[in-house]
C-alpha cells in the first residue's frame, strides 16, 4: 500500500473526516466520504490505496481553501510554490525589499498577544485573514533576490504578529544561517513562547539576534500593555537565559505616552545588569516611539519626535547608556535598486488569487508581483483591470478600474 509522508502536515482520523494540521497552528478537514477509508500510520504518514494516492493532492488543494487558524478561528491562506502568489509586492507576507541591505522576511501573520499599541491591530481579537508561507518557497525566492543584490545583507524576520508561532521558524533560521550571502539575521519577538529547548536551538546560530519586546517591569502594567495574560517572570527568565547562552539580544520597548514612561529607566537598568560574558555582545536596548496608525490600536496620542528625542537624550545622560539606535549602528545602507515592473497610475490586467487581510479586499497578481486591491470582491482567478496607486519599497497597491 502506498505511503504519503509530510513534514509540515499532521493527521488525525476522526469519525467521518481526516483532520489535517499545517505547521501545527492551521487546520482543515477532508471528508472521508470523498477520500475513503484510510490508515494514519503515524502523525505525519498516511497509508493510502493507489487511487487515494492520486486523489489526495487534489483534495488537499480543495480543502486548503477552508484552512483555519486554530488560535483565533480565522480563515488562513497558505502561500506555497504552486499557489501562483508572488512573494514580492505585499507588506504583509513574503519578502519586503526597500533597496537596502536589510531584507525583511514575513513568513506568517498572527499573534498570541493583543497589545494595546499594535501598529497593525494584530492579535487574538483581530478579525483579519491570516497568511502562512511555505518555508522552502520563501527561502528559494529570497535566494533569487540575494543573487540580484550580489552583496552581503542582513535578513530581518519581522512579521505582523509573533514569529515563534511559525512552526518552521528554526528550520528557516537554519537555512538563513547556512547562506554565505547573509551576514546577520534579526528577529522580532514578544518572547512569550520562548523555552530553554528553543534557546538551545537558537544558540547554534551565530548570525542571530533576537529583538525582544519588553514594555514594562511592573507586572500589572505589562499585562495591560499586552492586552491580557502576560507571564512577565517567565519572559525575564528567558531573556537572562538567552544572554547566558550567548545569544545576541536587543531589548526593544515601545514608549506609550501616559502608560510606561516611568518604566523606561527600569528597563535600561535591567539591560545594564544582564550578565554577558562576551562584553562586546552585551545586550542592546533601543526604545521605540509609539506612533499613531490608521490600521493600528491607538490608546494614546503619539509624542512628537522632538519630545521623544528630548526624553531619550535625558535618559541617556542619566543612565550613561546609548539608547538612540539608527541604521548606521547596524550597518544598514542602500544597495542595488530592484526594477519596478509596476508604477503609479499604470493600468494593468491582474488576476485575483486570494482575499487580502481586510474585508472586501483582494490580492491580485500582475507582472510577477502581488498587488493589494481594496474594495474588490474575491472571485478566484478572475481577471480585473487595476490602476496602481502605490509602488513604494516594492510594495504595490491598486484600485479596480
Amino acid at each position: 500500500m502506498p505511503k504519503l509522508s509530510f513534514q509540515t502536515l499532521a493527521f488525525h482520523e476522526r469519525e467521518d473526516y481526516l483532520e489535517v494540521r499545517l505547521l501545527n497552528l492551521f487546520l482543515t478537514k477532508i471528508s472521508l466520504s470523498e477520500l475513503g477509508a484510510l490508515k494514519v500510520k503515524d502523525a505525519h504518514t498516511l497509508d493510502l490505496s493507489a487511487q487515494q494516492e492520486k486523489k489526495f493532492p487534489l483534495l488537499l488543494s480543495k480543502y486548503f481553501c477552508q484552512l483555519k487558524n486554530t488560535l483565533n478561528g480565522h480563515q488562513a491562506i497558505y502561500i506555497h510554490q504552486n499557489s501562483g502568489i508572488p512573494l514580492l509586492g505585499s507588506g504583509e507576507f513574503g519578502i519586503v525589499y526597500r533597496n537596502s541591505s536589510l531584507i525583511e522576511l514575513k513568513p506568517f501573520t498572527s499573534c498570541n498577544l493583543n497589545c494595546i499599541y499594535c501598529s497593525v491591530g494584530e492579535g487574538r481579537d483581530s478579525k483579519k485573514i491570516d497568511f502562512v508561507v511555505e518555508k522552502d518557497y520563501l527561502v528559494n525566492e529570497l535566494q533569487k533576490l540575494l543573487d540580484f543584490v550580489n552583496e552581503p545583507v542582513e535578513v530581518h524576520i519581522g512579521v505582523q504578529g509573533e514569529p515563534l508561532l511559525y512552526a518552521d521558524v528554526v528550520p528557516l533560521i537554519a537555512d538563513l544561517q547556512k547562506n554565505k550571502k547573509i551576514t546577520f539575521i534579526s528577529m522580532d519577538t514578544n518572547f512569550t513562547l520562548a523555552t530553554p529547548q528553543l534557546l538551545d536551538e537558537f544558540s547554534k546560530f551565530s548570525k542571530l539576534r533576537l529583538n525582544i519586546s519588553l514594555d514594562a517591569l511592573d507586572e500589572k502594567l505589562a499585562a495591560e500593555l499586552s492586552g491580557g495574560a502576560y507571564n512577565l517572570k517567565h519572559i525575564l527568565e528567558m531573556i537572562k537565559l538567552a544572554v547566558k547562552k550567548g545569544i545576541r539580544v536587543l531589548i526593544a520597548p515601545v514608549l506609550v505616552p501616559g502608560y510606561n514612561e516611568e518604566e523606561m529607566e527600569k528597563i535600561v537598568q535591567f539591560v545594564k545588569e544582564l550578565d554577558q560574558k562576551d562584553k562586546k555582545n552585551h545586550p542592546l536596548i533601543g526604545i521605540q516611539n509609539f506612533l499613531n496608525y490608521k490600521t493600528g490600536r491607538n490608546p494614546a496620542k503619539a509624542w512628537t519626535w522632538e519630545k521623544f528625542n528630548q526624553f531619550i537624550q535625558e535618559l541617556e545622560e542619566k543612565t550613561k547608556i546609548k539608547l538612540r539606535l539608527n541604521e548606521k549602528d547596524f550597518g544598514i545602507h542602500p544597495v542595488k535598486e530592484l526594477p519596478k515592473p509596476l508604477v503609479i497610475d499604470e493600468i494593468v490586467k491582474a488576476v485575483i488569487k486570494a482575499p487580502d487581510r481586510f474585508p472586501r479586499s483582494c490580492l491580485a497578481v500582475a507582472k510577477e508581483r502581488t498587488i493589494s486591491v481594496p474594495e474588490c470582491e474575491f472571485r478566484m482567478n478572475k481577471e480585473i483591470k487595476v490602476k496602481i496607486t502605490r509602488d513604494k519599497h516594492n510594495i504595490f497597491a491598486g484600485k479596480v478600474v
